[in-house]
């Protein structure tokens, strides 16, 4: 059978049409992931070096405090930041999901923040936990004048005041992914559980969050790489201290890069962050194919 000229016409259109998105994944995705990982196993300093040290690089990463500081941060801050984000994220949208008064306003208000971005988030942060001109000197004002609020200059307390502005800031996108999923919900299901006298917060736990499965699934993603890729907050807010109290992997990375002239150590790290959101990825997407195939065999 002989293909149809206009078919392969519409054929060739159509390829041609992909080539730049598929030259961008080849150049500018995995060419730089390979580039980078070829510099990490390099004796690169400013500039990169053909000089293969194996897995040095790796070995002088996980020897320095200064990047397992980062990583112990970084999951202090995401367990912290994931928990607030989905907890906060889905009692608003349970509040909007009621049919109440004003909701396009109060869905704006809520996702107004994420429309922010994180060195404005940051810094607005970074005046309001400030010791001597924010929440802690109002209070003190208002006539409070033994009230403390100085954790963004506590070492041990710095990386709270992190998952605050971040949390504030990414708690209405999470409001307006699962307030889809809610309204996704066949309204037939409350109605049975009103006859049948399921209490609300059982039909939530039983019934609404595993619909919410794939939705749950998507912000966990979106939450995770945040987590992974956080350095603006940090720098708006803390630059990394006191010390290097609120150091991340993505500061640790960029300062080596730019700022101690060590691409090579900067690429290890790189790389090791790369390895970090694929063991994240890779058994949410086996399950949601496992799940996929499952239903397409029914």
């Amino acid at each position: 059978m002989k293909a149809n000229p206009k078919q392969l016409l519409r054929s060739l259109v159509t390829w041609t049409a992909l080539l730049p998105m598929v030259a961008t994944v080849l150049v500018a995705y995995l060419g730089t992931v390979l580039w980078s990982l070829k510099v990490s196993m390099s004796n690169s300093r400013t500039f990169p070096s053909d000089e293969f040290v194996g897995l040095a690089q790796y070995e002088r990463l996980f020897n320095n405090d200064r990047w397992l500081l980062s990583l112990e941060n970084l999951a202090l801050y995401g367990v912290l930041f994931i928990a607030a984000c989905m907890l906060i994220g889905f009692l608003l949208a349970v509040f909007i999901d009621q049919q109440v008064m004003a909701e396009g306003a109060l869905r704006t208000i809520f996702l107004y923040p994420y429309a922010m971005s994180f060195v404005a988030t940051g810094l607005v942060w970074q005046w309001l936990l400030n010791p001597g001109n924010g929440i802690q000197q109002a209070v003190r004002q208002m006539g409070f004048e033994d009230f403390t609020f100085d954790w963004i200059i506590d070492q041990d307390k710095v990386m709270y005041t992190i998952v605050i502005a971040s949390v504030w800031q990414a708690s209405g996108l999470v409001m307006a992914l699962l307030l889809a999923g809610l309204r996704g919900i066949d309204g037939e299901i409350w109605k049975a559980a009103r006859i049948d006298g399921i209490p609300t917060w059982r039909v939530y736990v039983s019934i609404v969050l595993p619909m919410l499965g794939p939705s749950i699934a998507t912000v966990f993603i979106l939450l995770s790489t945040a987590v992974i890729k956080l350095f603006d907050a940090v720098v708006s807010m803390t630059q990394g201290g006191p010390g290097t109290a609120s150091e991340v992997p993505a500061k640790f990375i960029m300062d080596h890069l730019f700022g101690r002239a060590n691409i090579a150590l900067a690429s290890a790290g790189s790389i090791v962050l790369l390895l970090t959101v694929l063991a994240l990825l890779a058994p949410l997407l086996y399950v949601r194919s496992r799940a996929n195939a499952a239903g397409g065999d029914k």
